[in-house]
């Protein structure tokens, strides 16, 4: 039995180990039992503060991240925590678990212990603002995001919301985590409800297959750019750009936008060492996708770890007044073709497949992104129209389910 401070591993699960036995006989208040769970508990907790730094998830959210798992609703933890009333209470935070909540939830849903007997703020489950009617959710049901039907959706929409977000921590704070707008170009107003409801599915995409490795900072530099951009010259391209990306822990994710987004590609860096890119492929060219790619890699490369969480990006807006749009663009453009075979390049000065093919065959390069250096040039977007490769990106991607 643990009579002292745990010091070690083995003093840890052997606290743990006794505490889920203790719970199963569910001592009555003032008992030597109840007292030693309450011992346990506090020399558990002081444990983990000092060795496990990572915060886990509160009681709250590890109880809404079971019932998504197991699509369950409030209905159905009735038998572990009492009437429909007190479900709600204490999924909104107005109402502490009991030890003998507790000890059903562990036994019942398999919820760590540790977890259950945490401290938590019930100021964290609040809604910070979120008016859960705006998100499209409609449109996140015919896409697979929420496992519901539309009536279900016009009973429980925040219930149903709130498990969308769950996996990824509190759901008001995710989503209010999202809806800064600071670090958005875009010329057209984006719908920030649509916008934070697109980056949590990419976050859920990256999470359910996450890289084998941490990314390493500074592990994106120009050549490391110029590296990706190489194997453009691969039909499947893009495809190897994903794997190439997770061997160097940088989930690549493609999901289309939603409406009223106007959204080309993204920067997600909220969880450490795991940036995450999404692009949505809104314009299906080879071109425009090696563009977007590596505009995004590089805000990897320039903004990671600087206090920047994400970067929206339409890159229908060619000039950005935003600094850190500029440095992305111009070192995305460096990526792609060096300013100095630019300037060499008949391709600068003679819009023609030869000049095309010359300084692809250089640079080893698929031709589509020379070919859209020189349409972007020339703002003549008719030009080598049959070189910039329509249609042929998302078509790599069978396992996205693209909008009709």
């Amino acid at each position: 039995m643990v009579t002292k401070v745990i010091k070690d591993q083995e003093g840890y699960e052997s606290a743990l180990a006794e505490i889920s036995n203790l719970m199963d006989s569910d001592p009555l208040p003032g008992t030597p039992e109840a007292d030693r769970l309450e011992l346990l508990t506090l020399l558990i907790k002081d444990y983990e503060t000092k060795n496990f730094p990572a915060r886990l998830p509160n009681p709250i959210e590890a109880i809404r991240f079971r019932m998504e798992q197991q699509n369950l609703s409030q209905r159905d933890l009735v038998p572990y925590i009492g009437s429909r009333s007190k479900v709600s209470e204490v999924l909104s935070g107005k109402r502490p678990l009991s030890l003998s909540m507790i000890r059903a939830l562990h036994t019942k849903l398999g919820i760590p212990a540790k977890v259950l007997l945490q401290e938590y703020d019930p100021t964290e489950i609040e809604d910070s603002g979120i008016d859960w009617d705006r998100f499209p959710i409609k449109e996140m049901i015919s896409r697979g995001w929420v496992k519901a039907t539309l009536s279900e959706a016009k009973v429980k929409k925040e219930e149903l919301l709130r498990r969308f977000f769950t996996p990824l921590g509190s759901p008001a704070k995710i989503a209010a985590m999202y809806m800064r707008t600071d670090s958005v170009r875009s010329a057209r107003s984006m719908d920030e409800y649509a916008l934070t409801a697109w980056t949590a599915r990419v976050m859920k995409l990256a999470l359910s297959d996450p890289p084998a490795v941490d990314y390493k900072p500074n592990t994106v530099t120009l050549d490391f750019m110029r590296d990706v951009v190489r194997l453009s010259w691969s039909e499947s391209g893009p495809r190897l750009a994903q794997e190439f990306l997770k061997k160097h822990g940088i989930s690549l994710v493609i999901e289309p936008h939603l409406p009223h987004t106007h959204l080309d590609g993204a920067a997600i860096m909220l969880i450490a060492h795991r940036p995450i890119i999404g692009l949505s492929l809104r314009h299906d060219r080879i071109d425009n996708f090696w563009f977007c790619l590596m505009h995004e890699l590089s805000h990897v490369a320039l903004h990671y770890g600087q206090g920047i969480t994400h970067f929206y990006d339409d890159l229908d807006v060619k000039h950005s007044n935003d600094p850190r749009e500029r440095e992305a663009d111009d070192l995305a453009g460096e990526a792609l073709i060096p300013k100095a075979e630019w300037k060499n390049s008949p391709a600068s000065v003679l819009p023609s497949l030869e000049a095309v093919q010359d300084l692809a065959d250089q640079l080893r390069i698929h031709p589509a992104i020379i070919a859209g250096r020189i349409r972007h040039e020339n703002k003549s977007f008719q030009v080598l129209n049959q070189l910039v490769g329509h249609g042929q990106v998302r078509r790599l991607f069978e396992e996205v389910n693209w909008p009709q």
